[in-house]
């Protein structure tokens, strides 16, 4: 593993231990070059997978890109790191189940869409005006009120 503070090679294990949930070990580990501290995860990887974009466009899937789109939906709400991560867990775990090699980005939209809603209502319309794409408050409006409509019935 290189160090991410002086990219040296020389690292090595400290301390090893599963995450809470299992899902994950994370090693503490030190460098042998500078002498700095960090942290790593590993995580099982069942299958590769690619993302097939809106335009047909294939990249690989990178759990990074999910986390950090959740995570700025998420942003400055009452909302338990614990259960966002949980949640990324599971749309990960259910991707990789799939059987599919290649995964439409509307899925993973929608695989979003559904674990935020459970989770925060204002990080779900957050994530949900980007992914629609909102253009003006109109659209804003509208969204709300089927979400509105969705809750009472």
């Amino acid at each position: 593993m290189r160090c991410p503070f002086c990219s040296s090679d020389e690292t090595q294990v400290k301390d090893s231990r599963p995450t809470e949930d299992n899902t994950a070990i994370r090693r503490r580990r030190a460098c042998a070059g500078c002498g700095a501290r960090f942290t790593t995860f590993e995580r099982v990887q069942l299958r590769e997978l690619t993302v097939v974009k809106k335009d047909g466009q294939r990249t690989p899937f990178e759990r990074d890109k999910l986390e950090r789109s959740v995570s700025i939906a998420t942003r400055k709400r009452p909302v338990d790191p614990d259960r966002i991560d949980r949640m990324i867990n599971g749309i990960v775990r259910q991707l990789e189940s799939s059987g599919d090699q290649e995964i439409p980005s509307d899925k993973i939209g929608e695989l979003v869409m559904e674990g935020l809603a459970q989770l925060d209502s204002v990080s779900y319309v957050r994530f949900a005006s980007v992914y629609k794409d909102f253009r003006e408050a109109k659209d804003f409006e509208e969204f709300i009120g089927e979400l509105s409509t969705n809750v009472t019935t």
